[in-house]
C-alpha cells in the first residue's frame, strides 16, 4: 500500500505554523492501525487538509485563487451540471494563461459573423495545480462519466454533488436528491471509480448532508465508502437546514469512524470560520480535515494561520481579490458580486461599489489608484467601457438641450422618483450581462 502522504507533503504539514493540531491529525491519520485507500498518482489526499467549499458564484477563478493565496489546502468549484459541460470545448486563453470549455451563446445573424461563445468552466493550470477538485452536478451515470472525462486531466479529482438543497438541483434527481436515491448515487461513484480513476489517476469523492437519523446516515455511508471512492466530506445540516442554522455534529464521530474504517478520507463542513477551528474541530470529532464556506466567501484570508497574522482587513483582501479578478478578466457581475459580500454594508465604501458599472469605476470608488490602468485595459476587453460613454452622451446632450432652453426628461421626472434603479431591484445591465458567465452551477 502507497504512503498516505508524499514526503513532500509530509514536510509541508510538518512545517505548518498550526503546529499542534495538524500534527495530531496526521499522527492519528499515519498510523499503522487505521486502514486508508491507495490515493491514485495524480490524486490528493483529504487528510489534514483545510479547503475551499464548492460555492455558487464565490467559488468561480478568482475566488479559488485567492483561497489559495491565503493558505487553502484544496479549492472546489463550483459544482457544474454534467449536461452543461458534455459538448462543451476546450481552449487555452493566452492573454489570462487559463483553461476555458465554452459553448456557443449565439448564432450568427449575418454571413460571417463572429460565433459568440460562453464560459461554462475555468481554471488556472499553473496556480491551481494539484489543488483543484471539480465537482460535479448529475443525475446520471453516464453522463456523469461523459463530463468528468472533459475536465479530468486538468483537475486533481472528481467530486460528486450529493447535498444541494436547492430546488433547481434537486428537481433534476441531483444534489441533496441523491440522498434519497443511495442505488443511483452509489452507481453514480461506482462508474466515476471504474472510468476516471484508471484512465486519469485522480480520486473520486463526494460530498453529502446528514440524514434525519443516525441509522440512516450510518447506512448511508457505509455504502457510499464501499464504491472505491478516496473521501467523504459531510455537511453538518440537513437537507432542509439552511446555513443560519446551527450546524449539528452529534453524527460526526460515527461517520469519521465509519470512513476510517473503509480508509476513506472524512471532511467536515458548516460553521466552520477559520483554519485553527477547523483543525480544532477535527480533532476533537475525528475527522481528517475541514471545509471552510460562508467564512471564506465573507473574508477569505480566514485560510491564514493565528501565526501569520489570522483574519486581515477587508481593505487589504479586496485590492488583492481586485489583483487577481483583473489578472483572469473576471466576469463583472461576478466580481461586483463578491465585492459585495466582503465589504461590510456599514462602510461608506459599501454604496460606491454597488453603484460601480465597471472596473476602473470600483477602483476609483475604493480608492485603489494602483490598479485603475489594468482596470481600464480589461473594462475594453469586457466592453464595459461602453457603458460610460454612453453616459457621458446622455449628459451632453441634456447639457445642449439645457443650453437651448429646453428642459430634457422633465416629463419623467415623477415616474423616475418613483422608479427603483436597476442595482437597487437587483436587476443586471445590458453591459453587465455581456459579462455575465452562465454555467449551471448550485452551491454544493
Amino acid at each position: 500500500m502507497p504512503p498516505l502522504l508524499r514526503p513532500s507533503e509530509i514536510s509541508h504539514v510538518t512545517s505548518h505554523p498550526t503546529g499542534g493540531m495538524l500534527s495530531s491529525l496526521l499522527r492519528r491519520a499515519m498510523s499503522a492501525e487505521m486502514k486508508q485507500v491507495p490515493i491514485p498518482r495524480r490524486g490528493v489526499d483529504y487528510r489534514g487538509k483545510v479547503v475551499l467549499a464548492p460555492m455558487v458564484r464565490s467559488g468561480e477563478l478568482p475566488s479559488r485563487l485567492l483561497a489559495l493565496h491565503y493558505g487553502a489546502d484544496l479549492v472546489w468549484g463550483p459544482e457544474t451540471v454534467d449536461k452543461s459541460m458534455i459538448g462543451t470545448t476546450r481552449r487555452v486563453n493566452l492573454e489570462t494563461k487559463t483553461i476555458e470549455w465554452t459553448r456557443p451563446s449565439s448564432r450568427p445573424q449575418k454571413p460571417g459573423q463572429e460565433v459568440q461563445t460562453s464560459i461554462i468552466y475555468r481554471l488556472h493550470p499553473t496556480k491551481e495545480a494539484g489543488k483543484h477538485i471539480f465537482q460535479i452536478g448529475t443525475s446520471d451515470p453516464d453522463h456523469a462519466v461523459e463530463a468528468a472525462r472533459i475536465v479530468a486531466a486538468d483537475v486533481s479529482g472528481i467530486d460528486v454533488n450529493a447535498g444541494c438543497p436547492k430546488p433547481f438541483s434537486t428537481h433534476s434527481g441531483m444534489g441533496a436528491a441523491l440522498l434519497r436515491t443511495p442505488e443511483k448515487l452509489c452507481a453514480i461513484l461506482e462508474a466515476l471509480v471504474k472510468n476516471i480513476v484508471p484512465e486519469f489517476d485522480i480520486g473520486i469523492s463526494v460530498k453529502i448532508r446528514l440524514l434525519e437519523t443516525a441509522e440512516e446516515t450510518e447506512a448511508l455511508v457505509r455504502k457510499l465508502c464501499a464504491t472505491g471512492i478516496t473521501g467523504l466530506t459531510i455537511h453538518c445540516r440537513t437537507t432542509p437546514m439552511r446555513p443560519r442554522e446551527r450546524a449539528i455534529r452529534g453524527q460526526l464521530k460515527m461517520i469519521a469512524n465509519v470512513c476510517h474504517e473503509a480508509g476513506v478520507a472524512c471532511l467536515m463542513n458548516g460553521d466552520v470560520e477559520t483554519r485553527e477551528e477547523g483543525l480544532r474541530l477535527a480533532e476533537e470529532f475525528g475527522a481528517d480535515g475541514a471545509m471552510i464556506a460562508t467564512a471564506a466567501e465573507k473574508n477569505p484570508s480566514c485560510f491564514r494561520t493565528a501565526d501569520d497574522g489570522g483574519l486581515l482587513p477587508w481593505r487589504d483582501v479586496v485590492d488583492q481579490y481586485l489583483d487577481l479578478a483583473l489578472e483572469v478578466d473576471n466576469h463583472w457581475a461576478n466580481t461586483k458580486y463578491l465585492l459585495s459580500q466582503m465589504i461590510p454594508g456599514k462602510e461608506p465604501f459599501y454604496q460606491l461599489v454597488v453603484r460601480s458599472k465597471g472596473y476602473k469605476d470600483v477602483c476609483n470608488a475604493l480608492e485603489f489608484p494602483h490598479h485603475v490602468q489594468r482596470a481600464t485595459e480589461v473594462d475594453i476587453r469586457l466592453g464595459l467601457d461602453g457603458f460610460v460613454s454612453k453616459k457621458a452622451l446622455h449628459k451632453a446632450k441634456n447639457a445642449s438641450a439645457h443650453a437651448a432652453g429646453g428642459k430634457p426628461g422633465a416629463e419623467r421626472q415623477d415616474k423616475k422618483q418613483h422608479k427603483k434603479g436597476l442595482s437597487e431591484r437587483g436587476v443586471t445591465t445590458a453591459s453587465e450581462s455581456k459579462q455575465e458567465v452562465h454555467p449551471v452551477a448550485l452551491t454544493g
